[in-house]
């Protein structure tokens, strides 16, 4: 970092390696560097922004940083439409109260954040002396900067065990990282592009990938779980060849040299085929297996009960597609898969996870440049188990679902997503009386299996505030309060890609623009929590201390230092595994019992479930539930990611909502023609759960047979008030995802892998 002289403005320049500074004047504007972490919705990948604020302090522009390493001024829709969302005359910005027997009703207030705050003090102490602060969950969400906030605003703010992202069996990363963890003893092996290396892919120290494996990851909408899509393109105008699994046919997979179409849920069965092809045509690195990996003979005995004919058979594939695609993995010199949420979302998604760790193990990928990064032990970006130790054992062993689901609960230190619906219907193993919703829009479809069920349950709560950009159906069902939460325009905070768990990146969230009385989540955790759980911030002199040690972790600098430099690309090492920065012993190997990489898990053997990956059909398929079929007879898969949307955020922006209007449902034409339903039609889709309306999107992207819905939808220009709520029934496709249809350890659920009819809606 090289200091600059003071310009005109005043504003003191700091320049990172590429020569911009963070701060300038230009034409009449503040140009603002810094980095996107919804809201608007995106995933931690960090992109490089700049802001343009006026004179006035309006911000007018937003453009993508050409200075960012990574992103390169690159940059999404949903960033580039920022000051339609900062404006928008329905955002809420500012604290908001009404009285409890007027939930369901636009008889919202304004309030001050003093009259809010003790608001929430005295009705969530209340529950927690009546009742105990066990009695109170938070339901958690994707954006804001909620992954990471929903554990600690329970334990530590609240200081209730239980934070719950309410998606059934947590379906959203959470089964691969489960994978990881109790296979690899990572948090989350992803696909080295460069990201934390100065030079990038010309970095003496990098291989672009020969080939790279997009499995069941759409990666240029999603940028999902902090991966930035575009990389991929990148790596593609490098030479690297691409493997689609998907049972869509995307944009990726048109320029694939395969594409594995595979019936939604069967990526265990395929996972097993290829393990078993480059184990009998000797394809593995011995080297690395035989000094590296435990199992090896037991999962050769394995795999070798699921031959390429008999999968192919079971994915609807050509069996010469598995074995090409399988060799052309195994005979690249380094190779990386690119594994994402489809993985997650079938009650067998953590065998899937077993089979593509140990895909990435026999070949020797893992940890190499172009294969799979790992993150060091030690590079933490703070404590996002912070509360949990100040709990104490009684209430950490009342966190609901960690006698039932152990692995889960223990893992994610998150109450068990379906056993804390069941726990505020039926009081059982205690009473719900208190909720914070803490920006998640679930009953729109975003996470939450069966809505229905959540919103009768949540409105029986005894007090229940938000946190939110919006008055969202969910909000408006049972909240009492709301807290207006910033855009990444408007909060001092940081992102790290991969939350945290990868080494690539660490950016600046800048406070370019003040709008409202905004805050960030951050800053709400700990002015709430000061005064809901004291004796947790006691250590804190003020936020700023809370911040650099809540967030920043050991990167080495402060908060401003951070905000100066932009981008603080994290230092890459890589084959810790030889070096004993995957240990916190510092020995070399892996985080496991037997200090390798488990292709014969102990852990999974330790909480009852089979040690080596196995496939199971979908709980409801063409396979398990013939029967169905002549009445459910397509097979459903759903969630797709778009362009316009990041789940339900966006509906409200008029760019976002031109680019995708209506809620789609995919279908090939064949079927269509056979149901007469032509494109643009509206049509009912259903199966024994559930049902909603959807527009007709007739299109190849689909196999006949197969149907793909959109999520997320409601419709924020509709009647917001109960029974309506904006439309949230009318479209929403996960009232047709059942209730605790998930795995043995409590991992996964179906919301790519079901039965449904769908029908033309009568004029």
């Amino acid at each position: 970092m090289t200091a600059r002289p003071k310009i005109d403005s005043g504003i003191e320049e700091f320049a990172n390696d590429l020569g911009k500074p963070w701060q300038w004047e230009e034409d009449g504007y503040t140009v603002t560097r810094g980095c996107a972490w919804s809201a608007p919705g995106c995933h931690p990948v960090g992109c490089g922004v700049k802001f343009y604020v006026n004179k006035d302090g309006i911000l007018e522009k937003v453009e993508g940083d050409e200075n960012q390493p990574i992103t390169q001024g690159r940059l999404c829709v949903r960033c580039l439409t920022l000051p339609d969302f900062t404006y928008h005359p329905d955002r809420i910005i500012y604290p908001m109260k009404r009285a409890k027997e007027d939930r369901g009703k636009n008889k919202w207030e304004r309030t001050t954040w003093e009259d809010a705050y003790n608001i929430i003090e005295e009705n969530i102490g209340r529950i927690k002396k009546e009742h105990g602060p066990e009695s109170i969950v938070v339901f958690g969400g994707t954006g804001r900067e909620g992954g990471p906030m929903c554990g600690p605003y329970g334990m530590a703010m609240i200081g209730t065990p239980n934070a719950c992202y309410t998606q059934s069996g947590y379906a959203c990363y959470i089964p691969r990282v489960a994978a990881a963890t109790y296979v690899a003893g990572v948090t989350y092996p992803e696909m080295d592009y460069a990201g934390g290396l100065p030079g990038r892919y010309e970095d003496p120290a990098y291989k672009v990938p020969e080939v790279m494996v997009a499995w069941g990851k759409e990666p240029l909408p999603s940028n999902g779980d902090g991966f930035f899509g575009h990389s991929v393109i990148d790596c593609m105008k490098r030479g690297s060849k691409l493997i689609s699994i998907d049972p869509r046919t995307n944009w990726l997979a048109t320029r694939a040299t395969y594409h594995l179409a595979l019936r939604p849920g069967t990526d265990t069965a395929l996972g097993m085929a290829m393990l078993n092809i480059i184990i009998q045509e000797d394809l593995y690195d011995h080297d690395f297996v035989d000094r590296f990996c435990y199992g090896f003979e037991q999962l050769a005995e394995r795999v070798a009960t699921m031959p390429a004919e008999k999968a192919a058979e079971i994915c609807g594939l050509d069996v010469e597609d598995i074995y090409g695609a399988t060799r052309m993995y195994a005979n690249a010199s380094n190779a990386a898969i690119l594994w994402g949420l489809a993985i997650d979302q079938k009650a067998n998604g953590a065998q899937a996870g077993h089979c593509i760790l140990s895909l990435e193990a026999i070949t020797g990928n893992m940890d190499i440049p172009g294969g799979q990064l790992l993150g060091d032990v030690n590079d933490s970006l703070g404590d996002l188990g912070f509360g949990w130790k100040e709990l104490g054992p009684e209430l950490q062993n009342k966190i609901i679902g960690l006698k039932e689901y152990p692995a889960y609960v223990g893992m994610v230190l998150n109450s068990h997503a379906d056993l804390t619906l069941e726990a505020m219907e039926t009081g059982v193993p205690y009473e719900i009386h208190g909720g914070f919703i803490a920006s998640t829009n679930l009953l729109a479809g975003t996470c939450a299996a069966q809505p229905k069920r959540w919103h009768d349950a949540m409105q029986k709560l005894d007090f229940v505030f938000a946190a939110d950009c919006w008055i969202t159906p969910t909000v408006q069902c049972c909240a009492d309060v709301i807290l207006p939460i910033a855009s990444f325009a408007e909060r001092q905070s940081m992102v790290g890609t991969h939350y945290g768990a990868s080494p690539n990146m660490l950016g600046s969230v800048v406070d370019a623009v003040k709008v409202g009385e905004t805050k960030g989540d951050l800053e709400i955790q700990y002015e709430l929590g000061t005064r809901l759980n004291p004796g947790t911030y006691a250590r804190f002199a003020n936020f700023e201390e809370f911040r650099a040690e809540f967030r920043m972790g050991n990167c080495g600098m402060t908060y401003e230092e951070l905000k100066k430099k932009v981008v603080y690309q994290r230092e890459v090492n890589y084959r810790k595994y030889e070096t004993g920065r995957l240990r916190p012993d510092g020995q070399p190997g892996f985080n496991t019992p037997t200090g390798r990489i488990e292709l014969y898990s102990t852990m999974f053997r330790q909480f009852g479930e089979d040690p080596l990956p196995y496939y199971e059909e979908p709980q409801q398929s063409p396979v398990s539930t013939p029967e169905l079929m002549d009445e459910y007879p397509f097979v459903l898969t759903t969630g797709a990611r778009t362009y316009a949307y990041f789940h339900s955020e966006g509906k409200q922006i008029p760019l976002l909502r031109e680019l995708n209007p209506d809620p789609l449902l995919e279908i090939h034409p064949k079927d269509a023609a056979k149901l007469g339903i032509a494109d643009g039609e509206w049509v009912n889709v259903e199966n024994q759960f559930g049902k909603c309306e959807l527009k007709a999107r007739v299109v190849p992207v689909v196999k006949p047979g197969v149907v793909h819905a959109q999520h997320g939808f409601w419709f924020p220009e509709e009647d917001g008030e109960e029974p309506h709520l904006f439309g949230v029934w009318r479209s929403n496709i996960n009232e047709l995802v059942p209730h605790k249809n998930v795995g043995k350890l409590g991992f996964g659920a179906p919301f790519k892998c079901l039965i449904c009819k769908v029908e033309k809606i009568a004029k």
